[in-house]
């Protein structure tokens, strides 16, 4: 039985300001997709202020239906934030009617089919106050490392490596790269999140192992909106990383961009769903992961993977970087580099500026 699991985030509307999403448009969200007949189940969260919904069907990838039904629920949701005039009400629906796919209306997109296995554990992962590229450090740990994967040295299924297939932002060109045996040219190019975006990650013998939304929503709207806050997909075990070792890249509080006003390094930080609520300097940066098992296209589950103890540690680590790190105030490397300060809203400032230059 072919299964496609479509996750598809947008931000209609902060309360307050950036830091979460009001439960009303939670509840409007299972409404709408209770009553519908196009989706076989579904699940609905929030990641600080981005409405997620993760969806489960047999009607493909990129599915006019299924797309459509998303943006029926962001659109309600925005009626519902500008009535309540929640902050930033709508700022991820870029285009005013629905033309056939989400993609590059705005909202964040990742979808995977494949064909369901005896047991199939998907794991899905969700950001705010992020890039698109954050997903760049742990894909490369989950499929390449072995010092962070042991099945790719113990687990003859996995002993062949993966292929990642990597997205340039700025040329919209992909290229795929092998691993281990490409690994020094893969990490010459993810190494720089900020244009270089692992769109997916695929066995030797081409069976879907993890997908990424990879929309930048600046180059998109042309002008600074919002940050990317992106979401992933990721199946686990019998040949693909166990559960444990999707989860483990987790543990380190890495630096991704974007904080406040998407302008600014911060650590990552994993937290539970009741945490998902963006409060200090609008972050720091978080993620959540929601796992279930996927079996005759419905959600068996969910469970809230980072509601554990066993990564207070790296919360505690993420609360001491962000005491170190905003202690350099407007100054780099707290604050990003002038080439990507051109996609947030410095240029406004620079404008004001430039005539005083002599």
């Amino acid at each position: 039985m072919k299964t496609t699991v479509s996750v598809i985030k947008a931000d209609v509307g902060g309360c307050p300001g950036h830091s979460t999403c009001n439960q009303k448009l939670i509840d409007n969200a299972k409404k709408i997709l209770k009553k519908s007949k196009v989706i076989n189940d579904f699940y609905v969260t929030h990641c600080g202020d981005d409405l997620e919904l993760i969806m489960v069907h047999g009607k493909g990838v990129n599915n006019k239906e299924v797309h459509k039904l998303a943006w029926s629920v962001f659109e309600s949701g925005t009626k519902i934030a500008k009535k309540e005039e929640y902050h930033g009400a709508g700022q991820d629906l870029l285009k005013n009617a629905f033309s056939g796919n989400v993609r590059g209306m705005g909202p964040g997109v990742a979808e995977m089919e494949f064909e369901e296995r005896k047991s199939d554990p998907v794991l899905v992962f969700m950001a705010d106050k992020t890039e698109a590229g954050a997903w760049n450090f742990p894909l490369y740990k989950i499929f390449a490392d072995p010092f962070n994967t042991a099945g790719l040295v113990i687990d003859p299924h996995m002993h062949e490596g993966f292929l990642f297939e990597v997205l340039d932002a700025r040329t919209g060109k992909t290229v795929q790269l092998n691993s281990p045996e490409e690994i020094y040219d893969l990490l010459a190019l993810i190494g720089s999140p900020g244009r270089y975006i692992i769109k997916a990650v695929y066995s030797k013998k081409k069976d879907i192992a993890a997908v990424t939304s990879t929309q930048k929503l600046s180059q998109m709207a042309g002008r600074y909106v919002g940050k990317d806050d992106p979401v992933m997909i990721c199946r686990a075990q019998s040949g693909f990383p166990a559960v444990g070792e999707v989860l483990e890249p987790f543990a380190f509080p890495y630096l991704v961009s974007g904080w406040m006003r998407g302008s600014h390094n911060g650590p990552f930080i994993p937290v539970s769903q009741r945490d998902a609520r963006c409060t200090r300097f609008d972050g720091p940066p978080r993620v959540i992961c929601i796992g279930f098992q996927v079996a005759n296209r419905k959600i068996i589950g969910p469970q809230d993977m980072f509601d554990d103890p066993a990564f207070d540690l790296a919360r505690q680590k993420a609360n001491e970087i962000a005491d170190y790190i905003r202690r350099h105030g407007p100054f780099q490397p707290h604050r990003l580099p002038d080439e990507e300060m051109e996609y947030t809203t410095m240029p406004a400032v620079m404008k004001k500026l430039s005539g005083k230059f002599k």
